[in-house]
């Protein structure tokens, strides 16, 4: 029997080569299509090494339609998932036309292109940014969006939308699910992918693995003063792995025709809300290494606390996060040590 198959834009990226990777583990095909812009074509080999597979990759940007247009007339697939887009708070700030264009104009390309060519399925990557700062935590997939804090918050926010309207005036022929997940962080277990950024990472786990690695003198934690039990901001981290599940579980979901609704969104986390410094002193204690860090201003852009309840996502796409702190902060360092080449 042939294995259907999935587009993964922004597949060389972190979340995207994890989600191909259990994509292909859970039965399905996956064709990666990324621009490079912010990945390495390095990753897809540790994609088809940990896989076994020659898992297809185009290098195009989702927003030239005429070559996504090309990748729809190529392959064969009946769902997409959607990575492609910047993602950094802090440079969308910074880089606000950045941000709308590239992250509104590659999902508009791909909702049109599944329109037109009949395929039905979408999940979208969105985040919890799309709550602003929240009244009430956790948050559930009932709490109201509110303002985002952030032109990157206000894109996931707008592209909900435009899932949410396309498929209203689809007439049935589009079915979507927007993920909001939280803070992912980890890496594969076989330490052959894992986050990669270029120059100084804008999230915090691999700023804390190059401190340790010697890479970085000294980890900045932005704001010891915020209402948190230690001062520092509160986030929901959940292993990249089990986010990747998460997009499975989302495509089972809407290919397996049981009380599918045509636009369902769901939050993606554990559940759990860790600090930034307890973070820190958990990587140290896994790993038994030292992360030196100093306690600088607020980051525009921040709130103090979020995380997740998940109960929708374990209810609807009996998807549950598995793996442990430990185990995740344990699987970046291993990732880390890999790159700088430690034993």
């Amino acid at each position: 029997m042939k294995r259907p198959c999935v587009l993964v834009t922004g597949g060389a990226g972190y979340i995207g080569s994890h989600t191909a990777v259990e994509l292909i583990a859970a039965g399905f095909d996956a064709v990666l299509v990324d621009d490079l812009s912010n990945s390495e074509v390095a990753v897809i080999e540790g994609v088809r090494a940990i896989t076994g597979r020659d898992v297809p990759f185009v290098e195009a940007d989702c927003c030239d339609r005429e070559a996504l247009e090309r990748i729809f007339t190529r392959y064969e697939f009946g769902s997409a998932i959607h990575f492609a887009a910047s993602k950094a708070v802090g440079e969308s700030l910074r880089e606000p036309m950045k941000y709308y264009r590239n992250n509104l104009l590659s999902f508009m390309n791909l909702v049109e292109l599944m329109h037109e060519t009949g395929r039905r399925n979408i999940v979208f990557s969105s985040s919890c940014t799309v709550y602003g700062e929240p009244r009430r935590l956790p948050v559930t997939e009932r709490t109201p969006r509110r303002p985002a804090a952030s032109p990157y918050g206000n894109t996931k926010q707008i592209c909900e939308d435009i899932l949410r309207d396309a498929i209203a005036a689809g007439g049935g022929a589009l079915r979507g699910i927007a993920l909001r997940y939280f803070n992912p962080i980890g890496a594969h277990p076989s330490a052959l992918i894992g986050e990669l950024p270029r120059g100084v990472p804008q999230n915090l786990l691999p700023y804390i693995t190059q401190t340790a690695a010697g890479i970085r003198d000294c980890l900045s934690v932005y704001g010891g003063d915020y209402p948190t039990p230690d001062g520092s901001c509160i986030r929901d981290y959940i292993d990249v792995g089990d986010l990747a599940r998460a997009h499975v579980a989302a495509i089972r979901h809407m290919t397996g025709g049981a009380d599918v609704r045509p636009y369902e969104v769901y939050n993606i986390g554990t559940g759990r809300g860790v600090s930034v410094l307890e973070l820190i002193r958990r990587f140290e204690q896994v790993n038994r290494v030292k992360v030196d860090y100093k306690i600088a201003g607020r980051r525009a852009g921040d709130i103090p606390a979020i995380w997740a309840d998940p109960a929708l996502a374990a209810e609807r796409l009996d998807w549950r996060a598995e793996r442990t702190l430990d185990q995740t902060l344990a699987s970046a360092w291993a990732w880390q040590k890999r790159l700088s080449g430690i034993e």
